[in-house]
């Protein structure tokens, strides 16, 4: 075999490979975090207020996993207060997994049945209202 048939197998490999590659990514799946990102990038200052107005209560927001429930106990700052909020639990790895719930509760605890399968990671988001007062918690969950 000379030289010109080397060359010729090597840039055929080549080319099969950079084919190979973009089969593999036309096969990947693209799950955005989300799809208006732009208009609330441009609200984030709010969301950041929210944040510091969460950290400085006297008492933390605690929550976790109790059975098929995730489970947020509010501090008792809230108690007797009406709360109105979102929750949501992100799965970045797969957008099937995301677990959204609007609540509307008088302080306290609020309840969202979930369906525990391996242990994933989650992002949980919980944002809520009280008094004209936005808070807001970020945290990272294994669930």
């Amino acid at each position: 075999m000379n030289w010109g048939y080397k060359i010729l197998f090597v840039y055929l490999a080549f080319v099969a490979g950079i084919m190979f590659m973009v089969y593999k990514t036309t096969l990947q799946k693209e799950d955005l975090v989300t799809t208006d990102y732009y208009s609330k990038e441009l609200k984030y200052q709010q969301v950041i207020d929210a944040a510091r107005r969460t950290d400085s209560l006297p008492e933390p927001v605690e929550y976790g996993v109790q059975g098929n429930n995730f489970v947020v106990h509010f501090p008792k700052y809230f108690n007797g207060k009406s709360l109105i909020g979102k929750l949501i639990l992100f799965c970045p790895s797969d957008a099937h997994k995301d677990v959204k719930h609007n609540f509307t509760i008088l302080g306290g605890t609020i309840t969202v049945p979930i369906t525990p399968s391996a242990t994933t990671n989650y992002d949980l988001h919980l944002s809520w209202k009280v008094d004209g007062l936005d808070y807001y918690l970020e945290r990272k969950v294994a669930i």
